[in-house]
């Protein structure tokens, strides 16, 4: 059997660049010789996601309005970092204060996954945050209305189950 070997990158160049989008169009070299000269990928930023368990042993979700899916959905706290200017666990602690208000001392890191590694560049930092503790109000971005849930850790699997929580990176760091 033939050993699986990464595609050759031969250009790359930034065909949309929009502060909060950008789309990278690639021209490679497949292993068999083949070349792909529309390669297009979106270059997005990684993500920090936090299961945050309170001492009470209740999980702190949040509960927003996503446009991509047009629905009102229930997820971990989470959002969106440099890790040339920031490191996954500093934006973990600070997206789950300002997205919830609750505060950790400690993470534990779960895991780095892929988000979507076909077409886009990121991954998701996974951490488990044990007893945590509402300390302050949200602090949102203009963009955001959140509604903080409490969720017993007994009941959250049944929820998974039911279909209320389906955003995949909340589906595996809740797995």
């Amino acid at each position: 059997m033939k050993e699986l070997m990464p595609w050759k990158l031969l250009h790359s160049e930034l065909v949309f660049d929009h502060r909060w989008y950008k789309v990278r169009q690639d021209v490679v070299e497949l292993s068999n010789g083949a070349i792909v000269d529309d390669y297009f990928l979106s270059v997005r930023p990684d993500v920090a996601l936090v299961f945050p368990v309170t001492a009470k042993r209740e999980i702190v979700f949040v509960r927003q309005y996503r446009h991509g899916a047009g629905k009102v959905l229930v997820e971990l706290p989470a959002g969106t970092f440099d890790p040339q200017k920031e490191s996954a666990e500093s934006a973990a602690l600070r997206e789950l204060q300002e997205e919830t208000g609750y505060c950790a001392t400690h993470l534990t890191k779960l895991a780095t996954l892929y988000d979507n590694p076909v077409k886009e560049t990121n991954k998701i930092h996974l951490f488990l945050a044990d007893n945590v503790e509402l300390v302050s109000a949200q602090n949102l971005d203009h963009t955001e209305e959140i509604e903080v849930l409490l969720i017993p850790i007994d009941a959250v699997q049944e929820k998974l189950s039911q279909g209320e929580i389906s955003v995949s990176g909340t589906v595996a760091a809740v797995l």
